[in-house]
């Protein structure tokens, strides 16, 4: 399936209000960072909770601890992909009792976040489990909702939404991509 772009939702600048806009909604839903630690999902999840963690850092001066969670064998589709590509999981902090924000670029159906749960749970019981996310594309399959959402960003299943972070990718940016030819999204 190939893919054409079709808009640039969000700039550099967007992206920058909304971690700042979302950083202070995790601080004043936790009452402060003391209790909170930040779970990105590999990959862009985990540049998230990067900036989130130094956003937080500059309001309140507190160094929120962070870690990155790979899904791939978490997954409800694991059996019917060839060959997942795995990453390292590396929470080097203690999750039990913790209030755990765990930060992806894009929720969609909500398949991803039912498996970082999962996940997160092998590794003790967080007081909570709370969901932050750059982009809140829509069409949920599951009864999952983000707690911090950066752009609520309204899609057909024919196009795709692509947060691009400077860490990884050169640039910041969020787009929409549209399919060209026949073919859904899986993103």
């Amino acid at each position: 399936m190939e893919y054409r772009t079709k808009a640039v939702v969000m700039d550099a600048p967007a992206i920058e209000r909304a971690l700042t806009r979302i950083s202070h909604e995790v601080l004043e839903a936790n009452k402060g960072a003391g209790n909170v630690g930040l779970v990105g999902i590999v990959t862009r999840g985990a540049w998230l909770a990067e900036r989130l963690a130094a956003r937080i850092l500059e309001i309140e001066g507190t160094e929120v601890p962070v870690g990155t969670l790979d899904i791939s064998f978490y997954r409800d589709d694991v059996a019917t992909r060839l060959s997942p590509e795995v990453h390292r999981t590396d929470i080097p902090f203690d999750v039990e009792g913790r209030d755990i924000v765990l930060c992806d670029d894009v929720l969609y159906t909500g398949r991803t976040i039912r498996a970082a749960m999962d996940a997160i749970m092998d590794y003790g019981r967080p007081n909570t489990i709370q969901l932050a996310v750059l982009v809140d594309r829509g069409h949920r399959e599951l009864p999952i909702r983000a707690d911090y959402v950066g752009k609520n960003v309204p899609t057909s299943h024919r196009e795709r939404v692509t947060a691009r972070f400077a860490e990884h990718d050169g640039h910041d940016a969020v787009e929409i991509l549209e399919a060209v030819g026949n073919g859904g999204s899986d993103q």
